[in-house]
């Protein structure tokens, strides 16, 4: 470890600090110093009682043979943080959760762009909950501990940045809403901020205009200003203002030069080919024709020309895009690629669709399913279930290689979360579609932005299946280069395009406006008229893209697939529940053992019964229906005399409900014993003449027989 590195470590010990910064309603509050010493940098962040520690850690030597900066993020939340027990046989925290990992993203886009080119150390940031008030999020919290502790440590960096979510409520604009008023806004985003740009964007929307987004961005970015400063001096006081040295990338502006008179006309033959792997493959081949006409000097150096090579082709594209005004294989700058859309691809699933743009293909399949299906997730907030899921996978096939296939990564389950949330604000109330959705999205093909067409072909396999979505959605990739004062915003980026680029960001939304959107930022100085630009750029794009979909299938099925279950809705009394679940749950068993249907009953009252026959499903309802339906005055019925009394008869009505008909009630004429006239078992017109209170049935024999004549009684004597 350096002196410099154990003098600040030292300092950071002797010189606790602690600042309150206004956030929203309340204050954020920095601590540092008090714990975690050991680590480059440490930060305890409060907001309300939730608290996060989070801590940066680099090695002091380079590690060697990577070409790739070995940068680790882990957000974790321990359970003790909210007072609760893991579940599972272990009793202990284990593989990251969803809600984990996309955190972790979130805090890694935003940090990364922001470490110097050519640093090599291995460096870990690790946010970790240990408290959490069940009212303020914590993944805000994880990204701003994030850029303290980075800030004020020795590792080299080029924040700070702060972590804002920006919720609307009724039309106003809210920094770090609590989890009660995110329930009621129509738009939820978090965005990382420096001082001068927005460097992160994620979040989701009600179909929010795209004006409203460009506001709602500009507005983060002013709450979060306060707390950037508040590091900066922070970080002066305690006078942790010297970063560690390091050996960047050598430059042999001799060497450079010959690669690029070497490569510079092949690089830009390679560049006019449409199509991605014969395109990768002349690139391929500029690379090892580089190194023979090098000779002997590219001997030991071929890292060297690699990396040269990767500068060539960033130079080459960008004057290509900014200054020529063309793209790859000539595409203009708001140029869509082809797109067709297939639908009812797989005949015994419930929804598919192939969705296909460019080099980008999609085989996107919907699963209606019931209760049982659903996922239930346990995180710090309590328990809960989730009745809408799309995973996403990305299998090597899909880009011409060649890997182990493994369980989701952080890449996949993140754009399965974007395209998730792009769907989820279009489906239909739980009380109308009760059914549990999951959505597939496997890649065939991909050539930029997969998860835009997991979208696109997400709503379109959502409608094959008969799901009433409200409005359609589609995605758009985009992208930006700025070179001085030229701007160039791209259409449905390209892999390369995204890699070269300034900006990336994908926009999610129906006709009427935005439901997901994702940005890296990776300059300063996109402004508020850039953003307008590039987000109405996206809208007219989104809309493209629309108009080709609907041409495909103009709306959702008038029904779900013949081989969905069929789920109907039915209502009881709350009271009347456990009436069908019965004790130990046996009644409930019975139904479903003897007609084959899934039943979920809820506590209002709402019971969903499902199967694919449906008259299995009339069976069930009846069943239940039996079992509480309730007597209705001057209504008649054919009961079944149960047991006989003195003074009258005890007859069940329908399964589960007796009344009693008193003697006077048996006939218009005079009866001596309820035996004269009625006996166990007898089959017996009653009407209902009162319920009272307490829900005893007073029924008559006399007035049910009066007006039927007689007919329809049947005895066992």
């Amino acid at each position: 470890m350096g002196a410099a590195a154990t003098d600040q470590k030292k300092a950071n010990r002797m010189n606790p600090k602690t600042l309150a910064i206004k956030v929203g309603d309340r204050d954020l509050v920095i601590e540092t110093g008090k714990v975690a010493k050991q680590a480059d940098g440490s930060a305890w962040i409060r907001y309300g009682d939730t608290i996060v520690l989070v801590t940066a850690c680099s090695a002091h030597e380079k590690k060697e043979g990577i070409d790739f900066f070995p940068l680790t993020v882990d957000y974790q939340e321990k359970m003790y943080a909210a007072g609760r027990i893991p579940g599972g046989y272990f009793k202990r925290e284990g593989r990251p959760t969803e809600k984990e990992t996309l955190t972790s993203r979130l805090v890694d886009r935003s940090c990364r762009p922001l470490f110097p080119e050519g640093y090599g150390n291995e460096t870990q940031v690790i946010a970790t909950v240990v408290s959490m008030d069940q009212q303020n999020e914590a993944d805000v919290l994880a990204l701003t501990g994030a850029s303290v502790a980075l800030t004020l440590s020795d590792i080299p960096w080029g924040g700070p940045l702060c972590g804002i979510r920006v919720g609307r409520k009724a039309g106003q604009f809210i920094a770090n809403p609590t989890l009660a008023e995110r329930a009621e806004c129509d738009l939820d985003i978090v965005l990382a901020a420096s001082r001068d740009a927005i460097v992160m964007v994620e979040g989701g929307a009600k179909e929010v205009p795209e004006a409203v987004m460009v506001e709602a961005l500009l507005f983060g970015h002013r709450a979060a200003l306060p707390v950037v400063e508040a590091q900066e001096r922070l970080r002066q006081e305690l006078g942790f203002t010297k970063k560690r040295a390091f050996e960047g990338p050598k430059q042999d502006a001799e060497f450079r030069a010959k690669v690029r008179e070497l490569a510079w006309k092949p690089i830009a033959a390679a560049y006019a080919i449409g199509e991605k792997l014969p395109r990768y493959a002349a690139l391929s081949e500029v690379k090892k024709n580089v190194i023979a006409g090098l000779g002997e000097a590219a001997v030991g150096r071929e890292k060297e020309v690699k990396a040269i090579l990767e500068d060539l082709k960033y130079e080459y594209m960008r004057g290509m895009i900014v200054s020529e005004g063309r793209r790859i294989a000539g595409r203009k700058h708001d140029e869509v690629r082809q797109i067709t859309c297939e639908v009812g691809a797989l005949p015994r699933t419930h929804g598919s669709a192939i969705f296909t743009r460019g080099e980008t293909q999609a085989l996107v399949v919907t699963t209606l399913g019931t209760a049982d299906d659903e996922q239930r997730i346990e995180q710090l907030t309590g328990q809960s279930f989730k009745k809408f899921m799309l995973h996403y996978n990305f299998p090597p096939f899909s880009v011409g290689e060649v890997k182990f296939l493994r369980s989701a990564g952080r890449r996949e389950i993140g754009h399965g979360a974007l395209a998730e949330r792009a769907l989820k604000q279009v489906l239909p109330a739980e009380d109308k579609f009760p059914y549990t959705i999951r959505i597939v999205s496997d890649i065939l093909e991909s050539n930029g932005s997969s998860s835009m067409a997991s979208v696109c072909g997400g709503c379109l396999s959502l409608m094959d299946a008969g799901v009433p979505i409200t409005s359609p959605v589609a995605g758009i990739a985009m992208g930006l280069i700025k070179e001085g004062d030229k701007i160039a915003i791209l259409s449905d980026i390209l892999g390369d395009e995204d890699h070269l680029g300034d900006m990336d960001f994908k926009v999610c939304g129906t006709k009427a406006g935005i439901t997901s959107i994702q940005m890296d930022i990776k300059i300063a100085g996109v402004d508020q008229a850039i953003l307008g630009r590039a987000l109405e750029q996206a809208r007219v794009g989104r809309l493209h893209i629309l108009e080709k979909m609907l041409a495909a299938l103009s709306g959702p099925r008038a029904d779900v697939s013949k081989y969905a279950p069929r789920i109907t809705t039915i209502r009881i009394r709350p009271e009347r529940i456990k009436d069908v679940i019965g004790p130990g749950g046996k009644v409930i068993k019975d139904i479903i053992a003897r007609t084959g249907c899934s039943i979920n009953i809820e506590d209002d009252g709402s019971v969903a019964i499902a199967s694919s026959d449906q008259a299995q499903v009339e069976q069930a309802i009846k069943m239940v229906r039996n079992l509480t339906q309730e007597a209705e005055i001057g209504k008649t019925y054919l009961g079944t005399v149960r047991k006989i009394v003195e003074f009258g008869a005890f007859v069940e009505i329908f399964p589960g409900t007796d009344g009693l008909i008193h003697i006077s009630e048996l006939s218009d004429k005079r009866v001596k014993a309820v035996t004269d006239v009625l006996h166990e078992g007898d089959e017996v017109l009653v009407k209902v003449l009162s319920v009272d209170r307490q829900g005893k049935i007073r029924l008559s024999r006399k007035e049910a027989l009066a007006a039927a004549g007689g007919e329809g009684e049947k005895s066992k004597a």
